[in-house]
């Protein structure tokens, strides 16, 4: 596919999301609004809208038609935006600008932002289950993808998934002595590639997928989710602030330890290309078109933002 033809099915499909996950947002009003307007401005960001988009994606590359899946569209992105609320607090990373704009905490205030990243985890799994409403009550088999794609998404989304990694990034940051390279493969593992997984293996199951390519795709998803992780890394030295829409250099000023500290830039790049590579020969292995998805995954190494 040429570069500007994926470059406008991108812009087409990520708006396509924005207005399905504009669906399940919560009116402003009531006397709880200041904190749903907090959760609205997160969501309404921006962003790359990718895990939804990686989930649409695998989605229909498994056969996926039909609309049960939009609950869990906007279930994912809330889940990361929730994260990326909570990252940017005074207590985790700091960071005031985000996307180009002014972070959650600083335009709401941190005890706002607290809430309202709480917020839209929780409405995220209000969300995720009206899956339920959208499937024929008499399909039992229909009802079971969606139960366990409730249960993938729950268990990436936790202590053994996304938080576990925070847990370990954190605590890794306090003890005062230097990460070991297996130490950061397991945050990034947690912290990033598990909602990836997450992503592509709820697609794959609302679809029907069987067991052994659900596997793969939550393989598939380790490995994406560790190369984009690097990437973020290398990026946050080599990149420019105006493209990301936040200060580079913050993993430095807080004195976070990264891959690139860890195993220096070039072999941070080789290993995004390394990681990137194995996702796509995964992704080889089905047989229905998956030719965005790869350009997709490939676009990864080489972003700027």
């Amino acid at each position: 596919m040429e570069t500007q033809k994926f470059n406008e099915l991108l812009q087409k499909k990520a708006a396509e999301l924005d207005e399905i996950i504009q669906t399940f947002l919560p009116a402003e009003e009531g006397l709880q609004k200041t904190v749903i307007s907090a959760m609205n401005y997160s969501v309404l960001a921006g962003g790359k809208r990718l895990r939804p988009m990686l989930m649409m994606e695998t989605y229909r590359m498994c056969g996926g038609k039909g609309r049960e899946i939009e609950p869990f569209l906007a279930a994912v992105e809330m889940i990361h935006t929730y994260s990326l609320v909570h990252d940017d607090l005074p207590a985790m990373d700091n960071d005031s600008y985000r996307r180009g704009r002014e972070t959650t905490w600083k335009v709401y205030g941190e005890t706002m932002g607290i809430l309202a990243g709480d917020g839209l985890l929780n409405l995220a799994f209000e969300t995720a289950l009206k899956a339920f409403d959208r499937v024929d009550e008499g399909d039992a088999e229909a009802m079971k993808r969606v139960a366990e794609a409730l249960k993938v998404l729950a268990g990436k989304a936790g202590a053994y998934g996304m938080i576990g990694g925070q847990t370990v990034d954190i605590e890794s940051e306090s003890r005062g002595e230097p990460v070991t390279e297996a130490e950061l493969l397991f945050i990034h593992r947690c912290k990033t590639a598990a909602l990836i997984q997450a992503s592509l293996t709820v697609g794959a199951i609302l679809a029907g997928a069987g067991a052994e390519q659900v596997k793969a795709l939550e393989k598939c998803g380790e490995d994406l989710g560790i190369a984009f992780q690097i990437q973020d890394d290398i990026l946050d030295v080599v990149g420019d602030s105006g493209e990301l829409g936040k200060p580079v250099g913050s993993d430095e000023e807080n004195h976070k330890q990264t891959y690139v500290t860890l195993c220096g830039l070039e072999r941070a790049k080789e290993d995004v290309e390394r990681y990137s590579r194995e996702a796509v020969a995964l992704l080889g292995e089905f047989e229905a078109d998956h030719s965005f998805l790869e350009q997709l995954f490939l676009s990864l190494i080489h972003r700027r933002r």
